[in-house]
Order: C-alpha cells, then structure tokens, then sequence
C-alpha cells in the first residue's frame, strides 16, 4: 500500500495545476498548498506535516523522493509544492498535470472571470471541481474524485505565484 506521504504528495501534483489555464495567470514559480484532503473518509496529513515526514526520511529516500517529484516539474516549497510553469504554457495554456494520463479528459462546464468550474474522466476515476482567482498571482481550488474501489478524494488548495524566476526548477511537461 503507499504510503500517505505519496498519495498526497501524487494527488497534489495531479489536481493542483488542474484549472489554472482559467486566467491570465503569471509565468514563474508557483506554490501550491493543499489542505482538507480526505482521502477514502480519512484526512491525510497537511503541507507542514507532509514536509516534516519527508525530513525524517532516510537521505536516500528523500533524495528518491525527491528526484521523482523534480521528473514531474515541482519540489517541496515553504508551504507547500512548488511547480514552475512557464510563459510559453501560459500563453498556450498548456499547462502541467492535466489530462496527462491515458485516458483522462477535462471540461470546463462554467466560466468567468473570477470562477470556473471543471469536471473530468479518467478510466478509473471522474470528479468535479471549481476554481476561484483572486488575481494573477493566486486562485483557490475545490476538487471530489471519486476513484473505482477507493472511494471519494476531497481536496482543497490555494495558488500562490512566488517568483518569475524558478531557479532550477524546470516547467513540468506540457499538455500532450
């Protein structure tokens, strides 16, 4: 079974950045800090203890961990998962995360400037969610997946644009 550190950590990555292509959001890094995950009718750790679990992990873990969450374009931020997204997704609203597994499919069912609502399809789960901008440099996220055998995901998440410059992050891969 994985461990709740990985789940989070997965899901986080795979809904985070879901409907950011909503707005005229700002290239660089940003940080995506989730909380209220329920996972199967039980809370998952949040950002603070995900990130205290990952420094207790042996350093060959870590660095694993850590090397298989810069394949996916983040890292681990202050408060939550750091991901660079850069101006050419912006601008093409290509962005990470999204319908990259076989199969999947997203739809935006309702949109305005300030809100849009989402719905998606994967083989072996669906769900709906919205997403609230607040500016450029921040948007609010709600999301419920639920996963054949698994039961439902819910999830919460706040976008924060940190920098223009990502450092040595490189962006994630483009929508296929």
């Amino acid at each position: 079974m994985k461990s709740p550190l990985f789940l989070l950590l997965t899901t986080a990555m795979a809904v985070s950045a879901l409907p950011a292509q909503a707005l005229d959001i700002l290239p660089g890094l940003w940080e995506f800090d989730s909380r209220g995950v329920v996972a199967g009718g039980k809370p998952l750790p949040d950002m603070q203890e995900i990130r205290a679990q990952m420094q207790k992990l042996p350093p060959e873990q870590r660095k694993s961990m850590e090397e298989m969450l810069a394949r996916q374009g983040v890292e681990m931020g202050d408060k939550g998962v750091r991901a660079c997204l850069s101006e050419e997704q912006v601008r093409a609203q290509a962005l990470p995360f999204q319908n990259d597994r076989p199969g999947c499919e997203q739809e935006v069912t309702e949109r305005s400037d300030q809100l849009w609502r989402f719905r998606f399809h994967c083989p072996d789960s669906q769900g709906e969610g919205e997403t609230r901008f607040v500016s450029e440099r921040e948007f609010t996220t709600v999301v419920n997946i639920v996963a054949t055998g698994k039961g439902v995901t819910h999830m919460e998440s706040h976008a924060r644009w940190v920098d223009g410059d990502c450092g040595g992050l490189k962006p994630g891969q483009e929508k296929r």
